[in-house]
């Protein structure tokens, strides 16, 4: 392999769809390369898996650790996947740690996701990460990352989604992402659905794992920016007053104060201290794109949220803090996934404006839906365009904001055309 070009079309070969749930191939090739010396916090859920991630990642770097952040989907490039110390890998480390980890599983036959595991466990271990946080791909039980031994799972709230892989119901979908938990770990939850937070309790009770309610650990205030500890949290999380969050959006304080939980949870059992100012300047950091992502007016857009939820948990969320913040957008362009539940997803959608609304469609996914097909579930009067760049051209002379939403993969395609949207403006 000569280059990164050349490792992402054979990872492209391995199909990014397919699937085979065991852990038999990752335990293998853990085993082969050496299981890893840094400190694991892995990340299941939903909703939120994204910015928990990141924020605990932030968190850990205020504090002066070397991190790993390994995150899924990416926008443009499966370079955005892996992070040390906030920074992409190059293309050169990519090809390089791409051989390796193809060397090291040549009768494995990794997936896709397994195989960009295994690149990241090897580019943490080489970065001399002392920690690395870990975002599952999907479920937990058999999920790629599940393979390894986390001193802390973060649970982020459980929804319905991956039904046809992880469960038709509430309960089921919540057990599988249960089965991340180890005999003897901790974990660490954000306010769950009833149904979810009763599983996960008592699967922690099952399997011998000690299970912590975040709320239990601090209270975490975004608009007063203060963090008060509770009952679990006594003895691990100080005080704190001045975090002001970078993220848009309400539902990011839960986010926020599930990671800082966990975090404080963590470094009491490292015997680390929990420094206020390094918190208030990890809060301040954090950024992910497509999340309640507001881009001023330029190179030719008009005024824009960019915001990347994908089932009805994610818009209603995004609703809700489009509410909050008094902002009603002019107009809004929306693309889907037909295996997605567009019974409940489209009524929120339509709810969102009453300006001109574009169903549109996302041509690098199969799996997306007709633009003329959407159009018509969304009601009368919504236009159809094959793709966002038609769609924002339409667009071009609104005032805004418009509101791009709905797929991830939608956003995957606009961050394609203007990837400098992808960091926070002077990070590019």
């Amino acid at each position: 392999m000569t280059d990164f070009e050349d490792f992402a079309r054979r990872l492209d070969a391995l199909g990014m769809f397919s699937m085979d749930l065991t852990l038999g191939r990752m335990a293998a090739f853990v085993a082969r390369a050496g299981r890893p010396a840094f400190s694991v916090l892995h990340v299941v859920g939903t909703n939120g898996k994204g910015s928990t991630a990141t924020v605990l990642a932030e968190l850990l770097r205020a504090h002066g650790l070397r991190t790993g952040l390994y995150t899924s989907p990416h926008f443009v490039s499966v370079r955005e996947r892996v992070r040390v110390d906030g920074a992409l890998l190059s293309e050169s480390d990519w090809a390089r740690l791409g051989a390796r980890a193809l060397e090291l599983s040549a009768d494995l036959n990794l997936t896709y996701f397994e195989l960009l595991t295994a690149v990241a466990l090897l580019a943490f271990a080489e970065a001399g990460c002392d920690a690395a946080v870990m975002e599952a791909g999907l479920g937990g039980r058999y999920d790629a990352t599940s393979v390894l031994d986390p001193e802390i799972t973060v649970f982020t709230p459980i929804g319905m989604d991956h039904m046809n892989i992880l469960g038709a119901t509430l309960a089921e979908i919540a057990g599988d992402k249960a089965g991340a938990m180890r005999h003897g770990g901790l974990a660490v939850s954000a306010p769950q659905d009833a149904v979810a937070g009763d599983v996960l309790a008592h699967a922690a009770r099952t399997v011998g794992a000690e299970f912590v309610a975040a709320a239990d650990v601090l209270r975490y205030s975004r608009a007063g920016g203060a963090v008060e500890p509770g009952p679990a949290g006594r003895d691990c999380a100080p005080a704190m007053d001045g975090l002001a969050l970078g993220l848009a959006g309400p539902h990011q304080e839960d986010n926020a104060a599930t990671a800082l939980a966990a975090f404080c949870l963590w470094a009491a059992r490292r015997k680390l201290p929990v420094r206020p100012a390094a918190c208030r300047a990890a809060f301040a950091a954090a950024f992910i794109p497509g999340r309640m992502q507001f881009t001023p007016a330029g190179r030719g857009l008009p005024p824009l949220i960019l915001d990347g939820g994908h089932n009805a948990h994610g818009l209603a969320a995004l609703k809700r803090a489009l509410e909050a913040g008094g902002v009603r957008p002019s107009a809004l362009i929306f693309g889907c996934l037909r295996d997605k539940p567009l019974d409940q997803m489209l009524p929120l959608a339509r709810t969102f404006i009453r300006g001109r609304m574009i169903a549109c469609g996302i041509p690098s996914c199969a799996r997306a839906c007709e633009p003329a097909e959407l159009a018509a579930r969304l009601g009368p009067c919504v236009e159809a365009c094959d793709d966002v760049g038609a769609a924002l051209g339409e667009l071009s002379g609104e005032a805004g904001p418009v509101l791009v939403c709905g797929s991830l993969y939608l956003l995957g395609e606009f961050y394609t055309q203007h990837p400098w949207l992808l960091e926070r403006a002077g990070q590019a």
